[in-house]
C-alpha cells in the first residue's frame, strides 16, 4: 500500500478486475510505464509526448487508476483521485485511438467504480466538457449534481 492508502484499498493483484478473454483486460492499480501512459495522454488530449512521471504521480495522490490492455499493449486508461476519505475523481479517462466507441472508455469507469467503491468511497465525482455528456450519463450511470469551478 502507498502511503496515502486507505485502509480497505484493494491492490492490484495482476488479474483483470474485468474483461473478456478476447477482449481487454481492465486492472486497478495494474502495470504501466510512463512512457505508455505519456504516448496514450498525448493522443487522447491532443498534445505533444511530455515527460510526466506518472507511476510517482499516482503512486503519491491516487487512490487508484485502471490500466485497459488488450495484449501487452495499453489501450485505455483512468486516475481515479480521492480526498483521503469518501469521495473519489475520475480524471484522464482516455482510449488510444483505434480503440474509441468500442466500449473501453465505459470498462475502464466501471473498474474505477469497483475499485473506488472497495476502497470505502461513497462517491465518486466526474467533470467533462459537454461533448462527452452522453458518455458520461448514459453510458456511465453519472447523474446531473449542481458544482462550481474556478478556472486558475
Amino acid at each position: 500500500m502507498s502511503d496515502h492508502a486507505h485502509a480497505s484499498e484493494p491492490e492490484q493483484d495482476g488479474r483483470p478486475a474485468h474483461g473478456r478473454a478476447d477482449g481487454p483486460a481492465y486492472v486497478w492499480r495494474g502495470p504501466f510505464t510512463n512512457p505508455e501512459v505519456n504516448a496514450l495522454h498525448a493522443q487522447g488530449f491532443d498534445h505533444p509526448v511530455l515527460d510526466i512521471d506518472w507511476h510517482g504521480q499516482l503512486h503519491r495522490h491516487s487512490l487508484g487508476w485502471v490500466c485497459a490492455r488488450v495484449g501487452d499493449e495499453l489501450v485505455g486508461f483512468v486516475n481515479v483521485a480521492w480526498d483521503g476519505g469518501v469521495h473519489a475523481f475520475v480524471l484522464d479517462t482516455v482510449v488510444g485511438e483505434g480503440w474509441r466507441r468500442t466500449g473501453i472508455g465505459r470498462g475502464l469507469v466501471e473498474a474505477a467504480v469497483v475499485g473506488a467503491r472497495a476502497a470505502g468511497c461513497e462517491w465518486l465525482h466526474v467533470d467533462f466538457e459537454a461533448h462527452l455528456r452522453a458518455f458520461y450519463f448514459d453510458a456511465c450511470g453519472f447523474r446531473t449534481t449542481e458544482a462550481g469551478l474556478i478556472a486558475l
